[in-house]
């Protein structure tokens, strides 16, 4: 009977240990997408009252774009390889950059516009990261069939900016980037919950593992903003 108790016990507490990693690492990764969130709107901000840089940004938008995929897509693959101040310094750069490549889509709509983006793409993202971390239901199928969405929505842009030009296919493109998006948050929240359960806070993976999942849902959260926001007329 002693013996039953005891173990009772400690499922109890490695339960309540795993909850509690939970709980701190899904805080940490959306300080962090917030505080990127942040960063880039402040930043972008900046660039529109500033005509000096927001024209410099107009001349190199095609070098600084490169530039951008290519942080985030070295982050993306490096990030186990880098040391936890790193990898939160290249969040901060990428995060920090992507203010300066979207004040000039920003500049092409009217604060109401971008307000009301906002807030349908908060609306959108939240619910869906609600039910990412309530849910029960493993997401792994969900998750990849968003990802060949999202990627079909990539290559599809390409072809429509190189060949078609076509505003119709823009339309139909930005309603595929929104919903693969939408449903990646809730696939990402239930990614990071998992990720918790083999690691140890205060550690440099578990620092590591937060800015990771901050990456992809500031991702989910900045496609989702940009193409409501190119879906209104202004």
């Amino acid at each position: 009977m002693e013996n039953q108790f005891a173990e009772g016990s400690d499922l109890a507490m490695a339960s309540g240990g795993v909850l509690d990693r939970e709980a701190a690492l899904v805080t940490s990764v959306f300080g962090w997408m917030t505080f990127g969130l942040v960063l880039t709107g402040v930043v972008g901000l900046f660039v529109l009252h500033s005509p000096s840089l927001f024209g410099f940004v107009v001349a190199n938008f095609i070098p600084l774009i490169i530039a951008e995929l290519v942080l985030v897509f070295a982050l993306s693959l490096a990030v186990n390889k880098m040391s936890a101040p790193v990898a939160t310094g290249c969040f901060v750069i990428y995060s920090a950059s992507n203010g300066l490549t979207l004040a000039p889509m920003l500049s092409l709509f009217s604060g109401s516009s971008i307000a009301s983006a906002f807030m349908m793409t908060g609306a959108l993202f939240g619910t869906m990261a609600v039910y990412g971390h309530v849910t029960k239901r493993d997401l792994s199928t969900m998750g990849s069939f968003m990802m060949m969405g999202l990627i079909g929505g990539l290559i599809a842009t390409v072809v429509n900016m190189v060949f078609l030009q076509s505003a119709q296919l823009d339309w139909i493109v930005s309603i595929v980037f929104i919903l693969a998006c939408t449903g990646l948050t809730a696939w990402d929240v239930q990614k990071v919950k998992k990720m918790a359960g083999s690691l140890e806070q205060d550690t440099p993976e578990f620092r590591k593992a937060a800015i990771i999942g901050a990456l992809e849902l500031y991702l989910n959260f900045i496609i989702i903003f940009q193409n409501l926001l190119s879906l209104m007329d202004d």
